[in-house]
């Protein structure tokens, strides 16, 4: 098993990754016996892994809170569900909420701890790639509206990250391939290791061999537990970890966030911005083929020909990364490090949709 801390000071915190089980004394340490317990997860979380997270807490006084999978319950609506659950079970400062589910739930669970009585203690259990490697660690919370995604949040860090492998082998394979797509992201923006492994494991990483799955997300909470560490409300280098999200999600934004999974979007994304830093003369040809060459390798999607300048202009206008008017974006250089730049020419990403 291996553990990395992030965070910093009263709000550190430990990420627990392990192979086929939960670590149960752990796990119950961080709960206690006497706790009333929420449960937030979805319906697309097969119900064999939810009792056996119920098997594994000695602590009976346990509810379940189920929200409709997908992006669309990331929302007020489901907001309310859980704050109205946690009022209903009369719930005080000692008592523990429990995300188990992927990034939405995850988020959504983050934030409802954040507000209700100004914060209380909740557990992260992410059962998704995506979750495992980005979302359940760093402590961004949030919940979308209709001016835009993860637009309404807070900066707040669980208690306790709690990684299995186990729970990646039932999951759907454009779910999977949407978390491989935020492992290359790591590989791309600094973690050389990481790069290495991938281009000679794709294979193995293709068909979830659980010894190598283990090493891809260490080795990816490492690189986002160091950034988030050194940057907790991303207002320096933790703007990195946003390589290829502006286009991303732009993407996803005008596909109303249906039929293209978050991973699937970010991976276009890179291949968007990989190809602004080729035309900014920041790589060069080569590494812009090896860029393409190992996310393929992955059997990730790098076609983005049905995204044109002109379709995504406006979400990109509204990014959250515009400060003082300009937009900040992600680009790599020859060494595969990731910087932040206001400094391109606008023409270049127009060039780098075509």
């Amino acid at each position: 098993m291996a553990v990395i801390s992030a965070g910093k000071g009263k709000s550190k915190y430990d990420i627990h990754i392990n192979g086929s089980s939960l670590p149960k004394k752990i796990l119950n340490k961080h709960l206690g016996n006497k706790n009333k317990i929420l449960i937030v997860t979805d319906n697309g979380v097969p119900k064999g892994h939810i009792k056996k997270l119920k098997s594994n807490i000695n602590n009976k006084n346990i509810n379940i809170l189920t929200l409709s999978n997908g992006e669309n319950s990331k929302s007020f609506n489901s907001y309310q569900k859980i704050l109205n659950k946690l009022f209903e079970l009369k719930f005080d400062r000692s008592d523990i909420l429990i995300a188990f589910g992927g990034g939405m739930v995850g988020d959504i669970s983050g934030f409802s701890a954040a507000t209700y009585l100004r914060g209380i203690k909740y557990i992260q259990i992410p059962t998704t790639l995506l979750a495992q490697v980005d979302s359940s660690v760093g402590g961004k919370t949030a919940i979308n509206v209709t001016q835009g995604k993860n637009l309404v949040g807070a900066f707040y860090n669980p208690s306790l990250v709690l990684i299995s492998t186990h729970f990646l082998q039932t999951l759907a394979d454009h779910e999977y391939k949407s978390g491989l797509g935020e492992v290359v992201k790591y590989a791309l923006i600094g973690n050389k290791k990481l790069k290495k492994i991938i281009e000679k494991n794709s294979k193995e990483i293709i068909k979830r061999n659980e010894s190598i799955l283990k090493v891809i997300i260490e080795e990816s909470i490492k690189t986002k537990s160091k950034i988030v560490t050194k940057d907790e409300k991303e207002n320096g280098i933790r703007a990195i970890l946003n390589f290829g999200h502006t286009f991303g999600h732009a993407i996803e934004a005008h596909n109303n966030y249906k039929n293209i999974t978050h991973g699937a979007a970010i991976t276009l994304g890179m291949v968007i911005a990989s190809k602004l830093s080729f035309f900014e003369g920041h790589i060069n040809n080569y590494q812009l083929d090896n860029v393409v060459n190992l996310i393929n390798s992955l059997e990730l999607n790098t076609d983005h020909s049905g995204y044109s300048y002109s379709k995504l202009k406006k979400y990109i206008e509204t990014d959250k990364k515009i400060k003082n008017g300009k937009l900040n974006l992600i680009l790599i250089d020859k060494k595969f490090n990731a910087f932040v730049t206001s400094n391109f020419n606008n023409k270049n990403i127009s060039k780098a949709l075509n």
